[in-house]
């Protein structure tokens, strides 16, 4: 069974990244915007932040990484409407295959493109300025806290990728989760904030994983903010996996 649902997801991941491989404008169009903002931060507003003897390239980082996965995940819930409003989940369900790995395919297939675009904005940000003196385990630990984040996230967009009833529903979801960085310590210290805004952004999922991916990059005592960023990215995951299997299965019964 293992074996035959393994085979099966690759299969359908090897479908799912061509169609990525003949449209890579949506990998692009994925990091622009990302690398947009980090451009106007860096350059129009980032002299007016006091980070301290952090550059404020190296300070923002981190939240532009967490906002290419928030605009990623968009292509992964409209992927999933496109193929359940063209029939293509009804011709897999009469096939042989593991009901579960159709949703498999896309699930990694979203890891595979964010991966790209995240590669792309760090090269980027290499490019206007960006250091870090983090050695191969720090790099990896980022790496494995994106990958989970990523996971996250895009579990979280098969519930509208599968329930949407329009092309722009679908993928609308991901506003909010785009704009949640910039109530969080991505892009200025939260003691700068009043009051009840401090409280929101320090109490955040965001600001926890952005502290941890920036004390990696500074090689920075992390203390609970990692094991607080892991509790909410594996919290989220799991709950976003458990809903969106349970939708799938009412949507393909």
């Amino acid at each position: 069974m293992t074996k035959h649902f393994l085979g099966d997801t690759v299969t359908l991941l090897g479908r799912s990244l061509r169609h990525i491989a003949r449209s890579p404008d949506t990998v692009i169009t994925t990091a622009v915007m990302p690398i947009a903002m980090m451009l106007m931060f860096v350059y129009v507003f980032g002299g007016a932040i006091d980070t301290g003897p952090t550059s404020y390239v190296d300070y923002q980082l981190p939240g532009i990484l967490l906002i290419t996965v928030a605009s990623g995940i968009a292509y992964t819930a409209f992927r999933l409407f496109t193929d359940m409003k063209s029939g293509v989940f009804e011709r897999f369900q009469s096939m042989p295959i593991a009901r579960s790995s159709v949703l498999w395919a896309h699930v990694l297939t979203s890891l595979v493109a964010n991966a790209i675009s995240l590669v792309v904005v760090v090269l980027v940000a290499l490019l206007m300025g960006f250091r870090s003196a983090a050695g191969a385990p720090a790099w990896l630990a980022v790496a494995g806290i994106l990958v989970l984040f990523t996971l996250a996230l895009t579990w979280l967009a098969v519930i509208p990728g599968l329930t949407a009833t329009t092309m722009e529903g679908a993928s609308a979801f991901s506003y909010p989760l785009i704009f949640l960085p910039f109530l969080s310590s991505a892009f200025v210290p939260t003691d700068t904030m009043p009051g009840p805004l401090r409280a929101f952004a320090e109490h955040q999922p965001v600001t926890s994983i952005v502290n941890t991916i920036r004390g990696l990059f500074a090689r920075q005592p992390i203390g609970t903010d990692l094991w607080i960023a892991l509790a909410w990215c594996v919290g989220i995951l799991v709950v976003a996996f458990a809903l969106a299997m349970n939708t799938y299965r009412r949507k393909i019964s």
